[in-house]
């Protein structure tokens, strides 16, 4: 199979899209996905119980019903707590339909979310659930974190996925080549 280099997010589009959010379940959700590195299917089956406010973490079920802890930004939390609040006491999900706040939002409903987001930033990149992943793993990278700490926050087995998700992106590539060239 061919290789590819990762499509992620550049800054410039997140703040679009933060720009865009014209709802607090849309803010919560961008600020969540952003910051975390998690999964769509991850995302929504998070319920309100799972979400440690003190540690800004979350207990996630991966794949293989495997759990690891992640972790938020403080902003995550303001905006998370903003849309909480706003719902009151409806339902045990932490993502609920805006039509019925008693049902959990379901990964389709996820993915139309992000899309409408993304038209109305005018995002000409392709926005969805999983570019948010590779984002948050160049980011990462991009910041100096080890490939094994990557690793376990995305909850990977092998290293070797990993390395597909976090590439150096441009100038921090550029600034490195130079480095060590």
């Amino acid at each position: 199979m061919d290789k590819r280099i990762p499509k992620f997010l550049v800054e410039e589009d997140v703040i679009h899209l933060k720009i865009s959010c014209q709802t607090l379940r849309e803010r919560a959700l961008l600020e969540l996905l952003y910051c975390t590195g998690c999964r769509v299917g991850e995302v929504e089956r998070i319920n309100i119980e799972d979400l440690n406010w003190e540690n800004c973490s979350i207990v996630v079920n991966g794949k293989g019903s495997k759990q690891r802890e992640v972790y938020f930004t403080t902003e995550c939390k303001v905006w998370l707590r903003k849309y909480l609040t706003s719902l009151g006491d409806t339902c045990k999900a932490l993502f609920v339909m805006d039509t019925n706040p008693t049902k959990r939002m379901a990964i389709p409903t996820i993915r139309w979310a992000l899309k409408r987001l993304a038209d109305r930033g005018e995002i000409e990149t392709n926005v969805y659930p999983h570019r948010f992943r590779h984002t948050y793993a160049c980011q990462l990278l991009d910041n100096g974190a080890p490939l094994d700490f990557i690793q376990g926050m995305l909850g990977h087995e092998k290293a070797s996925t990993t390395q597909i998700y976090a590439q150096l992106r441009g100038e921090r590539r550029r600034e490195m080549y130079r480095r060590f060239f």
